[in-house]
């Protein structure tokens, strides 16, 4: 068993509350880190592995907010959202607990090793249900996803394709009657059809930071003034377009009524100044620091 370890049966005092709301709880839980972390305040934020700039930006400023209103970000430790909004909270002198498809201590995937040891070294916590040295198995995720659904009162999608890990875990909150927070995105997007329907079917939508930062503060209870960032308009009609919807530079061109040649030289100019991105299907798209505002 690793330091920092513990194993926590169902019955014991300390056991959380929220997973009892399951019609199984599980039997033990196995974790590292914090005990007392999974009584607190809890927002579980969930997305797309292969996410987009776009869903990378907003899973950071979820994480961020969370952590500057004081509550616990809740993940799967997974790359893309699940790592970006840990990563932001950390960063942000919050904390977060991993819920791991494997044992608890076993790193899965390994591009997450520094969330696994700083939600651990930072109050934090690991923990799952499958037993110590378990590696990954199929079986364990969708187990893995409902205990991320219980755990928080309310579950914040990022970004979801609309069948994907990402909406099982939306599909467990709405059975548990927990309070669904969903991010617009693009009509176009793939990555994005599974939050959009979540809207249309009724989950709170969350345009912009002050709104997170509003429903967080209602719904948990704490007073804390929304605080307005802005940055500056879009960069003309290109980046306008690109923020609607990241396309190929034919597929720009045409939609723009503008010169292949013309747009490519725009394009290559903004990838240089790093306010674009070319993603590995070929389509361009605002990078994440265009939409936090961190390019200048």
């Amino acid at each position: 068993m690793p330091s920092q370890a513990w194993e926590l049966r169902k019955g014991d005092p300390r056991y959380p509350d929220m997973l009892c709301d399951l019609t199984a709880p599980p039997e033990r839980l196995y974790g590292c880190g914090s005990l007392d972390v999974l009584s607190e305040p809890c927002l579980s934020v969930v997305g797309a592995r292969r996410a987009t700039p776009y869903g990378i930006a907003v899973a950071e400023m979820a994480g961020r907010v969370a952590a500057e209103c004081d509550v616990v970000v809740v993940s799967g430790g997974a790359m893309g959202c699940d790592h970006a909004a840990a990563r932001a909270a950390l960063d942000a002198g919050g904390r977060t607990i991993v819920i791991s498809g494997c044992g608890a201590d076993v790193v899965y995937p390994a591009s997450s090793t520094d969330i696994y040891r700083d939600a651990v070294a930072r109050g934090g916590a690991v923990i799952s249900t499958e037993r110590w040295g378990t590696g990954p198995r199929r079986y364990a995720f969708p187990k893995r996803n409902t205990l991320i659904a219980a755990l928080s009162q309310c579950l914040l999608v990022v970004e979801a394709g609309a069948k994907s890990g990402t909406m099982t875990t939306a599909d467990a909150a709405v059975e548990l009657e927990r309070t669904i927070y969903a991010i617009p995105g693009s009509i176009f997007s793939p990555n994005s059809s599974g939050t959009n329907r979540l809207i249309v079917e009724g989950a709170r939508v969350i345009p912009d930071e002050p709104s997170l930062e509003l429903v967080i503060s209602l719904d948990y209870g704490i007073a804390r003034f929304s605080r307005q960032e802005t940055r500056g308009e879009p960069q003309g009609r290109v980046m306008s377009a690109l923020v609607a919807s990241p396309s190929r530079p034919d597929e720009l061109a045409e939609r723009l009524n503008e010169d292949i040649l013309t747009l490519l030289r725009t394009l290559t100019d903004y990838e240089l100044r790093g306010i674009v991105a070319k993603l590995p299907d070929g389509r361009y798209s605002p990078t994440r620091e265009y939409f936090l505002g961190e390019n200048g």
